[in-house]
């Protein structure tokens, strides 16, 4: 995606020009406000140190000697304080070995009196653009840095994540106090989706942006920096004096999905055209990145659904199982969040404990008899693993939930079905799922049996702890399964007795 022209609200470049005689201050200030600079003008070192406190300068003239504070002890003061203030020295001709020793501690260049006025003028212009470049190629040797940052976000199908790296990006790379990143809500208007703030800053900073207006200026697909009285007029709030601010579209080919915007309260530091750019570049990535993400959270919403659907459609086929399907989830859930796997290992295991019946599908037979299946039966029913496993197969999108539905029969010690594993070649989720599925199956009622007690099941799964379970999964499930009824009873929910 190509970078979008810049909408570039600047004011014009601040210098300050220092000298005990007033002539002198008066004919460069003259000179340079006729150039297009913004000047101001200071009698001695020490009248300029409370003018830099006040505003920001690029550019300070300074006399050599002056009374109370001189031109090299300002020039200290500038360097330690104000670096990003470029200092031309005025001197006299007696005085050139001088000038040259402030070169070397760190002034950008010196004129000798008397000058004539457009010299300098070009000393400023130079000043100025040797400012601009310096800066640019800063921002663009950090933009290198930020690959890393960039690809992680394209990688990522997480909005949230997507979001939040983009604001530490904006944060520690751009160099912003603030930042925010505003997406739409589908039904157009912008909502901040995520903010942050520059933590060496005590109090918190709340920023209120013109969205109509914002929105307004990206019609014309540009990025906008904007300083002082620019910068202020694009929020309606703001907690702190905005000094500068950089916004960049979040844009697809088609549409505008939102922007993220950088702000500076701090007095001496202005938001320039290579952090523009590498904002730029960073949003580029992060456009394409939500945009998926956003298609992603729509297939998840849309795999939830059909998830329900076919526990639901199992558990139909059954009037005695109804809400099994449910339940082992619940169960599969628990047990897999305490045996310490991740939030998205536990969301599989959910899932796949929904679905782990679906191969009964494919079992065409009663399953309400009163009786108990006979051999023949029971032969034709323990096909239902593979049966759910050739049903999800050609859904590439469930093919994380397949080992729980296809092997939730097999047996730790062996001898179970389809495959007869054994141990730890038995998948994890499956071996949660067999212990939450055959706590259901015991505790729920039947066609050819009451439902047995909870302290009955618990006994029987700590008994075949080794054999048919786990040990560790059984013992996990049977040591907390009290405090998980306790818990699912207090909100309203039935649970075994």
């Amino acid at each position: 995606m190509a970078l979008e022209s810049p909408l570039i609200l600047e004011e014009q470049p601040r210098v300050l020009v220092v000298d005990d005689e007033r002539f002198i201050r008066d004919v460069l200030a003259d000179f340079l406000a006729m150039e297009g600079y913004n000047v101001r003008t200071a009698a001695d070192g020490a009248e300029a140190l409370i003018e830099l406190k006040n505003r920001e300068f690029d550019v300070v003239v300074s006399d050599l000697k002056m009374p109370n504070v001189g031109g090299l002890e300002l020039l200290k003061e500038i360097n330690t304080a104000y670096p990003q203030t470029l200092t031309v020295i005025m001197t006299g001709f007696g005085t050139v070995e001088t000038a040259i020793g402030a070169m070397k501690q760190g002034a950008f260049d010196y004129v000798l009196k008397p000058f004539k006025s457009d010299e300098i003028v070009q000393v400023v212009h130079r000043a100025l653009r040797q400012k601009r470049l310096a800066a640019e190629n800063l921002r663009l040797r950090e933009a290198v840095s930020l690959y890393k940052v960039s690809e992680a976000i394209s990688a990522s199908l997480s909005l949230d994540e997507v979001v939040e790296t983009l604001c530490d990006a904006s944060i520690h790379d751009a160099r912003g106090d603030a930042v925010g990143t505003w997406l739409d809500d589908g039904e157009g208007a912008f909502v901040l989706r995520a903010a942050q703030q520059d933590t060496t800053i005590q109090e918190i900073l709340e920023f209120s942006p013109d969205t109509a207006e914002i929105a307004k200026r990206f019609t014309e697909a540009r990025s906008i920096v904007a300083h002082g009285e620019h910068a202020a007029r694009l929020f309606i709030s703001a907690s702190r004096s905005v000094n500068s601010v950089a916004i960049v579209p979040l844009r697809t080919r088609d549409r505008l999905l939102g922007w993220v915007y950088i702000v500076s309260v701090t007095p001496n530091k202005r938001f320039d055209e290579g952090q523009r750019k590498m904002l730029a570049m960073i949003a580029s990535r992060a456009a394409a990145a939500i945009d998926n993400a956003r298609l992603y959270e729509d297939l998840q919403a849309s795999f939830r659904q059909t998830i329900q659907s076919l526990a639901k459609t199992i558990d139909k086929m059954d009037r005695y199982t109804a809400g099994h399907s449910e339940r082992v989830a619940r169960y599969a859930q628990r047990l897999a969040r305490s045996l310490g796997l991740g939030e998205g290992e536990i969301e599989v295991v959910r899932q796949a404990a929904l679905m782990h019946d679906i191969g009964k599908i494919g079992c065409v037979m009663n399953l309400n008899k009163p009786d108990r299946l006979t051999q023949a039966e029971y032969e034709h029913f323990k096909e239902h693993p593979g049966i759910g496993r050739e049903i999800l197969d050609p859904i590439r999108f469930l093919e994380p939930v397949i080992p729980g539905v296809h092997l939730h029969h097999e047996r730790w010690g062996g001898g179970g079905y389809p495959l007869g594993l054994e141990g730890k070649s038995i998948p994890l989720i499956a071996r949660i799922i067999s212990v939450a599925d055959t706590y259901d199956a015991m505790t729920s009622s039947r066609a050819y049996r009451r439902a047995l007690p909870h302290e009955v099941t618990t006994d029987e799964i700590q008994r075949c702890a080794g054999t048919q379970f786990d040990p560790d999964v059984a013992g996990t499930f049977v040591e907390q399964i009290d405090d998980w009824l306790e818990e699912w009873r207090a909100l309203g929910l039935t649970v075994p007795e």
